[in-house]
């Protein structure tokens, strides 16, 4: 199974599961996944036989279903990325990119290419998503920071300019 969680911020994440759709076409995803998609259109999802799609849940329905999980596909939301690393579940990020109206700016890229072991942990492509969903990365299995740490490690890595935007 795979879980995908696209977060409930007021911005639709259609690049998301319209890839997820060409993957479940293709045949490339040939497992139940289950979708939390906020305000995403799914359109293209809604009678496909493996997705299992709802628009918000509980965490602990989302922890038991990534618990199921082979993969976990999240958005790169900083408390969604500390906790899948925290409780070690293989997992990738789809960064939220301001170009596609998915966010206000680019602080989920910088977060993921800042905080992340590597470039295997997230994925700016169809093609680095196909690529995880075949060989998905290794579990991190540990959190990436600690308590405090990480809002201070926040503010060193994002420009003085977002620090204290709202979207925070």
């Amino acid at each position: 199974m795979i879980t995908i969680t696209l977060g409930t911020i007021p911005y639709p994440f259609h690049r998301a599961t319209a890839w997820l759709a060409d993957l479940l076409e293709q045949n490339i995803i040939t497992e139940p996944v289950f979708l939390q998609y906020g305000i995403s259109d799914i359109s293209r999802l809604v009678d496909h036989d493996l997705v299992t799609a709802l628009p918000k849940t509980s965490y602990p329905h989302l922890v038991e279903m990534t618990q199921q999980s082979r993969l976990v596909i999240s958005h790169a939301g900083q408390g969604s990325t500390h906790d899948l690393a925290s409780r070690g579940m293989r997992f990738v990020l789809l960064p939220r990119l301001a170009k596609y109206g998915e966010h206000v700016d680019d602080h989920q890229l910088t977060f993921a290419q800042s905080i992340l072991p590597g470039p295997d942990y997230y994925c700016l492509s169809k093609a680095d998503l196909t690529d995880a969903i075949k060989s998905p990365p290794a579990a991190i299995n540990q959190p990436l920071l600690r308590g405090p740490d990480l809002s201070q490690y926040l503010r060193s890595v994002y420009p003085a300019s977002m620090v204290g935007c709202p979207s925070y």
